[in-house]
């Protein structure tokens, strides 16, 4: 039943609310075990992780508990303003969606990629919607973000009754570059993260040890590296409020696998993820050419 052609979107082991009762499908994935782990929900105001679950269970200022470290994750709040949200919502709506899957659509402006076969193509790619460049302007201004050069853009819209969700993943990471920026344009939620202790082979992350860095460790604070055999069984849970600027990079990005659980999916929720490419695609790196009509193009907007 799983390889079942099903016009909800999904495919495989992957499902929503919609496929589940019309094909009797148990979903894969729940909160629940998660839950029995040492759980920690991220203070963007405090940048640490204080003990709990829920967003308001442990709130800012009045927290409770001991705190830990959790590097690699940079959150900036009304990163839109409220108007914005509004009109780029609604700018958004007025482009087509594609059916994807786990119950959310897309619409997805970026080059061809095959992750399993490490091919890149041009495709019919030739930039982003108009109404959407001052999101990426204004990245200019996050220093965190200084050099990033977007060369894929995807708007996901999660909607409460087809159950949307994403499994626990971590980005390919022979083509996406370390930081993985997402702006939550409407819709408050949360990304759970859980570290990632299987292969190197997977999401490609052998490749991860050839590049260098480009967000650069800061000694003796928040950003040095923790140990990951300390927190093997920790879940941390990253806040995603409307209009708000997240950024995964460093162990974040690599060391832990991010997710967002159906239940965490309230109402409906629309981001727009931004990706950059890896240093052998930018200039001076060995993949360059390749990457160089994809890099001309995302430059454009139409």
């Amino acid at each position: 039943m799983m390889e079942t052609i099903r016009p909800c979107g999904c495919k495989g082991i992957r499902t929503c609310l919609i496929c589940e009762s019309k094909y009797g499908i148990n979903p894969t994935t729940s909160a629940v075990n998660l839950k029995d782990k040492p759980t920690y929900v991220y203070c963007p105001q405090c940048d640490k992780a204080w003990p709990g679950w829920n967003l308001d269970s442990n709130k800012h200022p009045d927290h409770i508990g001991e705190p830990i470290q959790y590097p690699g994750v940079y959150i900036k709040l009304d990163f839109l303003s409220e108007d914005e949200a509004e009109t780029l919502i609604e700018d958004l709506d007025a482009l087509p969606w594609d059916l994807s899957q786990s119950g959310r659509r897309k619409q997805n402006y970026g080059p061809k990629c095959n992750f399993k076969k490490r091919r890149l193509r041009l495709g019919n790619f030739l930039g982003f919607p108009s109404t959407t460049k001052f999101v990426q302007e204004r990245f200019n201004n996050v220093p965190i973000l200084e050099g990033f050069k977007t060369i894929e853009q995807c708007s996901l819209e999660y909607n409460p009754k087809r159950g949307a969700s994403i499994d626990p993943h971590i980005d390919d990471c022979w083509i996406w570059g370390e930081r993985i920026v997402t702006v939550n344009v409407i819709g408050d939620s949360v990304l759970t993260m859980t570290p990632y202790r299987d292969s190197l082979e997977r999401y490609n992350l052998l490749d991860v040890a050839t590049y260098p860095p480009v967000v650069k460790p800061i000694q003796d604070s928040n950003e040095a590296s923790i140990n990951l055999d300390e927190m093997e069984n920790a879940v941390i849970r990253l806040p995603m409020p409307a209009r708000s600027l997240m950024v995964l990079y460093g162990t974040a990005r690599y060391d832990w696998e991010h997710a967002v659980l159906r239940e965490d999916i309230e109402s409906r929720r629309v981001c727009i993820a931004y990706r950059e490419f890896t240093p052998p695609y930018l200039p001076g790196g060995g993949l360059f050419k390749e990457a160089s009509d994809i890099l001309k193009n995302a430059k454009m907007f139409w």
